[in-house]
């Protein structure tokens, strides 16, 4: 069974594109690795909001684990990879459901140092994120 790659939590550098109101401390990234119900990364208001996670050594990236805020969600979400130094490609699309329940998706089995998730087609009118939980499982390499 794939395990969680290494340091999805706070050991992995990790990029938002946003942050509403920049209150970090009660909307930051930090919260969508923090395994609470209760916290969550909260994007500002625009369109096209992402995540890039930067891995201490690739990573084989067999599953994505994310958990929206219903009404808060994307409709269409672009992943892309890269190994360091490179440019990052297009790995997938994923369809989440517009839901606040935790949505698994298998993507073909890349080996990355970062990760891109791009969040293309908000459900909220002013497209803003909701991510209460984001895991990636794979394996180290």
């Amino acid at each position: 069974s794939p395990r969680r790659a290494p340091g999805t939590a706070a050991r992995v550098p990790c990029r938002v594109s946003s942050v509403l109101n920049r209150d970090a401390k009660q909307f930051g990234k930090q919260h969508m690795f923090d395994a609470s119900e209760e916290t969550c990364w909260n994007s500002d208001q625009g369109t096209c909001q992402w995540v890039t996670l930067d891995f201490p050594r690739p990573v084989k990236v067999s599953q994505l684990h994310v958990q929206f805020q219903g009404g808060f969600s994307s409709r269409l979400c672009t992943l892309e990879g890269c190994k360091a130094g490179e440019e990052l490609v297009k790995i997938s699309e994923l369809y989440p459901q517009d839901s606040h329940a935790m949505q698994i998706s298998f993507t073909t089995k890349t080996v990355l140092d970062k990760l891109k998730i791009t969040f293309e087609n908000s459900t909220d009118f002013f497209g803003r994120i909701v991510v209460y939980h984001l895991g990636v499982l794979g394996e180290r390499l």
